[in-house]
């Protein structure tokens, strides 16, 4: 998993992969924590899936520009547009985004 800081750096990525997720997540925050391992194991899995993680206290441009409130926030990209979002720790919900990823 790539950590991003910088909208320039992210916008590349997602103009050259087709599919991209993002962990938009907190060093303090413990559902963050939490959640790591399973997205990890995710993101081994479906090796045609750029996961990619922004930790929002370094990185609070690009936290803003995509409104993230919450951590973790997860969003699911499909050929650089928004195609779902996750607010909070939910297995389920990010499982199903990566699923529509195929």
């Amino acid at each position: 998993m790539e950590s991003v800081n910088s909208v320039a750096t992210f916008e590349n990525i997602l103009s050259k992969n087709k599919y991209v997720l993002v962990d938009f997540y907190a060093d303090w925050c413990g559902p963050c924590k939490m959640i790591a391992p399973l997205v990890a194991k995710m993101a081994i899995a479906n090796p045609h899936i750029v996961f990619v993680k922004v930790n929002v206290d370094e990185a609070q441009d690009l936290t803003r520009k995509y409104g993230v409130s919450a951590m973790p926030t997860f969003m699911a990209f499909t050929d650089g547009a928004k195609s779902a979002e996750i607010i909070g720790a939910d297995k389920a919900g990010i499982e199903r985004a990566v699923a529509a990823m195929k």
